[in-house]
């Protein structure tokens, strides 16, 4: 019952963890505060895409990829 009892504690710290990215994450981009480069592939984020959403952390390719991952789950 032990097994068990860790299976249940690893998935309760996993969702925490989860909670405190996403809560870091709305928190930076309600600052504004952006990146430079994609945090996925590493150039440039476009200035069209900065303009539009300052606190974009993903160039366009990688976040239209990212929302089409998130769909398909």
């Amino acid at each position: 019952m032990k097994v068990g009892n860790f299976e249940r504690e690893l998935a309760e710290q996993r969702v925490e963890d989860e909670k405190e990215a996403a809560i870091a994450s709305a928190r930076k981009a309600l600052s504004g505060v952006g990146r430079d480069d994609c945090d996925e592939c590493g150039r440039p984020i476009g200035q069209a895409r900065r303009k539009v959403m300052p606190s974009a952390t993903r160039c366009f390719s990688c976040q239209q990829a990212h929302e089409e991952g998130n769909r398909r789950r």
